[in-house]
């Protein structure tokens, strides 16, 4: 049997800025969603001079968001919400994801998405985005989280790409292999990205 990976073909590129301490984690997602996606790049470090220089190539800063760590008073606005430097809803929303180019994503703890953030201050000048979740995340009792809301990189990529291309299929394709890796942690006895040693004989 074949273990290749089911590929979403997403028009809006992704970049994930990954902190140094979450990539060796048992449960991260930022590997397992760049072999998902088409069109995604990981970036494993703390700090970038600017979109380019992390994305590898030239870029232009206008024509990205960014998957904003700060909550909007969004609820019911979903799955994608733009806001702007206040948090404050956008009047506007088409016009937000109008010839949108790419997403930069953040991926770690809250702590450390918080330190890329401050780290990377081009950041700043990149659409802002906040993911509004419609349930809880699939890791269940796997992983904690620092706020209730929160989910994981891939889950909050495969809503924003359903938002951003208007096709809610692409959730889905991208959520399939972490539905099979979250089986595999379960099967195993993992809790908290560790191994239950109440299992253990």
């Amino acid at each position: 049997m074949s273990d290749a990976l089911p590929a979403a073909n997403n028009i809006v590129r992704v970049l994930i800025l990954q902190h140094p301490q979450e990539q060796d984690h048992a449960l991260g997602t930022a590997g397992l969603l760049v072999r998902t996606l088409a069109n995604a790049k990981l970036a494993v470090g703390l700090s970038w001079r600017n979109l380019g220089h992390a994305l590898g190539e030239p870029a232009e800063a206008r024509d990205w968001g960014v998957l904003y760590l700060g909550s909007a008073h969004a609820t019911g606005q979903g799955p994608l919400v733009a806001v702007d430097r206040k948090g404050e809803i956008l009047p506007d929303q088409r016009a937000a994801l109008s010839g949108l180019a790419g997403l930069v994503v953040l991926d770690g703890n809250w702590a450390q998405a918080k330190a890329l953030w401050w780290r990377n201050a081009w950041l700043t000048r990149l659409r802002r985005f906040v993911v509004v979740p419609d349930g809880p995340s699939l890791y269940g009792n796997l992983r904690k989280e620092a706020r209730p809301d929160a989910v994981s990189t891939l889950e909050a990529v495969a809503l924003a790409l359903s938002a951003v291309e208007a096709d809610p299929t692409i959730r889905e394709r991208i959520l399939v292999p972490f539905r099979a890796l979250i089986g595999k942690a379960r099967a195993a006895g993992l809790q908290g990205g560790k191994r239950d040693r109440r299992r253990r004989r």
